[in-house]
């Protein structure tokens, strides 16, 4: 079973606003058995929204819109939607009801309700109506034989937070009634310490060796490699079976960079490490500027191992608070294995936790030298009896330095609690 998601906006296009509608839909058809083909972005242009809508109806059975709803001029594709199917646009009561609660009740605006968001009530009459709970642009469900085939057209608001709610409360429901989906099964490893092309070189007896109906995707990510294993089959039980047997070949093969054979971020896995050994951790952060805190604590529950951080990014801080030695700071620098270990026995003292990690480096794009380029950043973690630390030679922009200097340190924090690190 097919699907295309087709985006509209401009806004989409020159990349003022971020896509992630897509992935939201994505992820949850993928649960469904329903597999994306495709996903298109097109402008609020009316020919172009039509085109997408003739290409993608060739290939799909299930054809989901996001966008275009709004109650302003730009917000074309309520009324092309109309004229695509053969329609006329009539008032719905229910939804007219809606608009007025939400004025009234939610929002709170004194004056009469404007004629342009009255107008959001008007739809199609060859719709199925879908009730936004969380605003004001109804969803809406077309159907249409395009050869042979009952195609189902919806379509969605482009406001993510209105878009999840009607795609959970009222379209999957819908569509789960209205087709059979095979079933979908996916298992994740997660490695790390080794590049996507020489893991793929130690993968290659095994993924020729992959029945058809299990494919393997590689997932490369800030100096990591996730391995998906995706089966499709009739039968639940066998599916799964048959995808853990696979699941089960390719970590043994993989058995010395396996980080996890879950599909979790380096954030949980670690917050499950040291709920399991009831360790709390604290950070110490320079070029990273509390990003190593902020992936920390995104996780649920992390107060319960996460004490604190000390974001020392300058000397001064790194001095008084972190009591790192001036003399190490101007004789070692403050990029360099000395300043971040000390800064680990700081934030251990400091904070009074088990653990501690900390970063300090040259994020760029400014402040290299020749003897430390930008890209040169030292991380270490540990506990009162040892320190690990480990340089970073780093090529990309800042945003990137950054964010594999965060993983890079979770992995290392990873390596010493469970005493992998020498």
């Amino acid at each position: 079973m097919n699907a295309s998601i087709i985006t509209i906006g401009d806004e989409l296009l020159i990349g003022q606003t971020i896509d992630t509608n897509s992935a939201f839909i994505a992820q949850e058809f993928n649960k469904a058995g329903i597999w994306v083909r495709r996903r298109v972005a097109v402008g609020d242009n009316a020919e172009d929204i039509e085109t997408a809508l003739n290409e993608e109806s060739k290939q799909a059975q299930i054809i989901i819109l996001t966008g275009g709803l709004g109650p302003t001029a730009d917000d074309i594709t309520k009324p092309l939607l109309n004229n695509y199917f053969g329609g006329k646009m009539v008032m719905d009561p229910n939804v007219a009801r809606h608009i007025e609660y939400l004025f009234r009740e939610v929002y709170r605006r004194p004056g009469p309700i404007t004629e342009r968001n009255k107008k959001q009530a008007e739809v199609p009459d060859v719709a199925k109506i879908l009730h936004n709970a969380r605003g004001s642009a109804p969803g809406m469900w077309f159907e249409k034989s395009v050869d042979g085939r009952n195609v189902v057209f919806v379509s969605l608001p482009g406001v993510p937070h209105e878009m999840k709610g009607l795609l959970i409360d009222e379209v999957m429901p819908r569509l789960l009634k209205h087709f059979k989906f095979p079933f979908i099964v996916h298992r994740t490893a997660f490695t790390a310490g080794m590049g996507e092309s020489m893991v793929a070189e130690r993968l290659l007896d095994f993924e020729a060796a992959l029945p058809r109906h299990i494919r393997l995707a590689y997932l490369p990510s800030f100096g990591i490699v996730k391995l998906r294993l995706t089966g499709q089959g009739r039968k639940e039980q066998q599916l799964t079976e048959e995808v853990g047997l696979q699941f089960d070949q390719l970590t043994a093969l993989l058995e010395d960079i396996v980080v996890s054979k879950t599909d979790e971020p380096i954030e949980k896995i670690v917050g499950h490490l040291l709920l399991k050994q009831q360790r709390t951790v604290a950070t110490a952060e320079s070029c990273t500027g509390g990003n190593v805190a902020h992936w920390i604590t995104r996780v649920p529950g992390s107060s319960a191992y996460y004490n604190g951080s000390i974001v020392s990014y300058s000397n001064i801080i790194k001095e008084a608070l972190l009591q790192v030695p001036a003399t190490t700071l101007r004789t070692q620098g403050a990029v360099s294995s000395e300043t971040v270990e000390a800064m680990v026995k700081g934030a251990l003292q400091q904070l009074g936790t088990d653990y501690a990690v900390a970063t300090s480096g040259i994020a760029g794009p400014d402040g290299g030298t020749p003897q430390k380029p930008v890209g040169t950043i030292w991380i270490a973690a540990g506990n009162q009896d040892r320190i690990v630390t480990r340089l970073l030679q780093l090529r990309f922009d800042r945003e990137q330095n950054i964010e594999i200097t965060t993983m890079q340190a979770l992995l290392l924090l990873r390596k010493v609690i469970l005493g992998l690190e020498g």
